[in-house]
Formats: C-alpha cells, sequence, structure tokens
C-alpha cells in the first residue's frame, strides 16, 4: 500500500504568495535566542500567532529595529510585540519583560520546568488548545534555532522529532530545516527565487536501509545512508519538485538566497 504523500512549501519567504497551499497554511511564529534573520517582519507579518522564547523577547526588542532601520524604533516595537513570551525566564531582560508585559503580552514563565527545551515549551504551548484551534494545516516557524551552541541547536532539531506530526520549519538566513517522516512520502515545491541550489538529506537518529529521490542532481536509488557511511550533503536540486521516499525519519535542509 503506498504511503500518503505530505506536500512542502517554502512560499512563506516570498515577498506576495499567491500560492494556495501558503494561503491555506495557518503559521505560527517561534523566536529563539539568536540573531533574527533578514526575513523576520515577513514571517512576523504572516503568523497568526508569535511567541518568543525568553532571550528571543530581546532580539525582538533589540533586532526589529535595526531590520527596518528607516522606521522609528518605539513605533516599530509597539508594533512588532509578541503575542506570548514564553520560557523559564532566565535570559529575558527584566527591562524587556516588563516593555512588553505592558503592551498586553502573555507571560508564561515555566521556569519550575528543566526537562525540556524553551523551543519545545513553546511548541508544546502553539498545539494546545485555545492557542491556534485549527490544527489540521498548521506549520511552525522557527527563527533563531540554528547558530549559536552545537548542543542548543541539536536540542532543536530533537523537537521535530518530538513532535514529528507537525509541520515545523527552522530557519536561519542561511538555510531551513525540517523533518521528512517515514510515515509519508514527501513532496518538496522549490521556491527558486528564495531557496537553493544546495540542499541535503540527513539520517539523524537512525540509518536508512531505502531512501529514493527524483529531481535531485545526485539523486537516491534505495540507497543506504548512515553516519560513519553515506549522508547526502552538498546535493542540488535540479527540478521545481523534489521528491523523497524513505524508511527512515530524514532531515531535510536547504539554503537560503541573499
Amino acid at each position: 500500500m503506498p504511503l500518503p504523500t505530505m506536500t512542502h512549501s517554502s512560499a512563506f519567504l516570498l515577498p506576495a504568495s499567491t500560492d494556495a497551499a501558503a494561503a491555506a497554511t495557518t503559521y505560527a511564529l517561534i523566536v529563539l535566542n539568536q540573531r533574527l534573520p533578514r526575513f523576520a517582519p515577513l514571517l512576523w507579518a504572516r503568523a497568526r500567532l508569535r511567541v518568543c522564547a525568553d532571550g528571543g523577547a530581546n532580539r525582538v526588542f533589540d533586532g526589529m529595529p535595526e531590520l527596518l532601520p528607516g522606521e522609528d524604533p518605539a513605533q516599530v516595537r509597539t508594533r512588532y510585540k509578541p503575542d506570548v513570551v514564553k520560557g523559564d525566564m532566565d535570559s529575558i531582560r527584566p527591562e524587556v519583560k516588563e516593555y512588553y508585559s505592558n503592551l498586553g503580552a502573555i507571560i508564561v514563565d515555566e521556569s519550575h520546568d528543566q526537562d525540556t527545551t524553551d523551543l519545545h515549551k513553546c511548541v508544546s504551548f502553539i498545539t494546545r488548545e485555545p492557542p491556534v484551534p485549527d490544527k489540521s494545516n498548521l506549520c511552525i516557524l522557527v527563527l533563531g534555532a540554528l547558530g549559536g551552541r552545537f548542543d542548543h541547536e541539536m536540542g532543536n532539531i530533537n523537537v521535530l522529532y518530538r513532535f514529528s506530526n507537525i509541520k515545523i520549519v527552522l530557519l536561519s538566513d542561511d538555510c531551513s530545516i525540517f523533518l521528512l517522516p517515514k510515515t509519508h512520502a514527501h513532496e518538496i515545491c522549490i521556491e527558486r527565487s528564495v531557496e537553493g541550489p544546495h540542499c541535503g538529506l540527513i539520517p539523524i537518529g537512525a540509518p536508512s536501509n531505502s531512501t529514493s529521490t527524483t529531481g535531485l542532481r545526485w539523486n537516491l536509488d534505495n540507497t543506504n545512508m548512515s553516519y560513519g557511511g553515506l549522508i547526502s550533503t552538498s546535493n542540488i536540486v535540479d527540478d521545481d519538485k523534489v521528491t523523497v521516499t524513505s524508511d527512515s525519519d530524514l532531515i531535510w535542509t536547504i539554503s537560503l538566497r541573499n
């Protein structure tokens, strides 16, 4: 019996998307404690819910005015107010916490929970009722998940596996990363104006005994991939659609264009 197909698109990065799938998607945005990428204002406008994880609030407070240098910083900070600030509150500056609280942001202190990461806490919040009632086409975009400490990056990638039933995209200025669960076949629509050509398929967590692709310069054909063996890095997208099937969960990554 063929696997059901899951489709993926980075149309949310287009300046004025007319993509029907993107228009029907409910986006939530999470900001973590790393430098904001250049497209942060665009994704902020796309999102129905915006959640800052602890020190991510500092990044919005400081970084949004830097990304919009022609505007009054006070007006920018008022306009880009997070809906929720959530985490263990060990990184947010007191004046930033007070500023957003006074603007009506919900402050959720979870310092009692040291067993999950700030990203895990934010995803749990978004996927519970009532923050995003319609989860049938939910996609969570995460800024600041890449760069900085390697253990933080690995913890953020682990969240993709912990919530494998939810579409979560980790974004930096350089690349996007998301999980391809083995429960589905995957169609990845390539938005050439904003992404590519370099891409990779990484078997983090478990080896793949059989992975097949189309649309890549160097396609895989029932290929075995594992750490200590072959992994598909520095591949190239050749077509507007890439397909992937695998007997293992895989991480997909693709470069983002300036």
